[in-house]
C-alpha cells in the first residue's frame, strides 16, 4: 500500500490545501493529513479544532485520515506510520525553495522522497495567513474555505 503525508499548520484550512490533498488521494492508497502545533505561528485555531475541521472537511474522501504530527521529526513520523511520501503543495518559485530544502533533508535523513503538486491557479493566492488577516480584518474568507472553517471562523466572529 502507498502511503503519503500532507503536512501542515492548517490554521486555518483553506480550499488550496482542500484541492492538493484530495487531488493526492488520488495518487495513494492512503494520506494522512498531519496537522502540526507550528511553534513560529501563533495559532488562530488549537490544534484539536484544526484536526475537527479538516475531519469533517476529508469525510467524503476516500483514503484520507487526518492525525496531530505532535513535536517530532516528519520522518520520524512517517515512520511510524508507514508512509512512502511526503505531498507538498507548490503556489509558486518561492515555494519551490521553501521547501526543497526540508525535503532534502527528510531524504538524507530517511530516504523519505517528497512529491510536489502544482497548486491549481485558482488557489495560487491563498495562504492561511492572509485567510486569517482578512478574516480579522472583517472580509469574506468564505469562497477559499469550507464549511467547516466557515462556520468556526463565523463563531470566532461573534464571540469578539
Amino acid at each position: 500500500m502507498q502511503s503519503a503525508v500532507c503536512p501542515g499548520s492548517f490554521d486555518p484550512l483553506h480550499n488550496g490545501h482542500v484541492e492538493i490533498i484530495a487531488r493526492a488521494s488520488n495518487l495513494f492508497d492512503e494520506v494522512i493529513v498531519a496537522v502540526s502545533p507550528n511553534m513560529h505561528k501563533a495559532p488562530m485555531f488549537s490544534v484539536e479544532e484544526r484536526m475537527e475541521m479538516a475531519q469533517e472537511t476529508f469525510s467524503y474522501v476516500r483514503g484520507v485520515t487526518v492525525k496531530p504530527l505532535g513535536e517530532g521529526l516528519l520522518t520520524e513520523f512517517c515512520r511510524a506510520h508507514g508512509a512512502n511520501a511526503v505531498v507538498k503543495g507548490l503556489r509558486d518559485a518561492r515555494d519551490l525553495a521553501y521547501e526543497t530544502p526540508m525535503a532534502t533533508m527528510n531524504r538524507h535523513l530517511s530516504g523519505l522522497e517528497t512529491v510536489y503538486l502544482p497548486a491549481d491557479g485558482r488557489y495560487t493566492h491563498l495562504s492561511s495567513t492572509l485567510i486569517k488577516e482578512v478574516h480579522r480584518l472583517g472580509g469574506d474568507v468564505s469562497e477559499h474555505v469550507p464549511r467547516a472553517v466557515q462556520r468556526r471562523l463565523a463563531d470566532r466572529r461573534h464571540e469578539s
